[in-house]
């Protein structure tokens, strides 16, 4: 892989029934793809058996003595292997699924020292509610959180075909896309030079 193409998963956080995430996730990959910059991955949690009780010992701690379920191991590996992330989350009653916050729980040297983007999606406030939150969690697992991101309000009137309506919605992917790519190279080279101080 080039040094200047970086390793993008863009994770789909809703597992509910009937869910517009799969809709969202195919957009950005598409964006993704058309930008250069990344060697794209979906990566949908409805595929992975990802449960809500953890164990006593933080990932944190554990390290590689982690013990996830056998069902996890595919996630775990696409986190690990990705320089970036684009977290597309629902707002569900002002926050974010409980399926992405197990996911993140389950892990934590994946996240740390990589950038992450931010689409959303939802009624008025397009998921910002959701956005906020996540922003503050993983921050906390010392992962860089990219100021510029994509929200869909009333995504219901506001999506036909599997594309926005606004047509403007392509240029704000560019640069959310844009500034992921830069962090990405950053962070990686930083990574590659010295073990980050966890």
């Amino acid at each position: 892989m080039d040094k200047n193409t970086h390793k993008l998963a863009i994770i789909v956080g809703s597992v509910r029934d009937g869910r517009f995430g799969p809709v969202v996730g195919s957009w950005v990959a598409e964006q993704a793809a058309a930008h250069g910059g990344f060697e794209v991955e979906v990566v949908d949690l409805a595929a992975f058996d990802i449960p809500l009780a953890l164990p006593a010992a933080s990932p944190k701690y554990a390290g590689d003595d982690y013990r996830r379920p056998a069902g996890m191991a595919a996630l775990t590996s696409a986190l690990e292997g990705a320089d970036a992330f684009v977290v597309v989350t629902p707002e569900y009653n002002h926050s974010y699924p409980a399926s992405l916050k197990a996911a993140i729980d389950w892990h934590f040297t994946q996240w740390t020292a990589k950038p992450v983007a931010f689409v959303s999606y939802g009624g008025a406030a397009g998921g910002r509610h959701a956005v906020l939150h996540l922003e503050n969690v993983l921050t906390e697992l010392h992962a860089v959180t990219i100021r510029d991101g994509l929200a869909f309000p009333n995504y219901f009137t506001a999506w036909q075909d599997g594309h926005p309506l606004d047509t403007a919605a392509v240029g704000y992917a560019k640069t959310l896309l844009d500034q992921l790519a830069w962090w990405a190279g950053a962070l990686r080279s930083a990574r590659e030079a010295a073990p980050y101080p966890a």
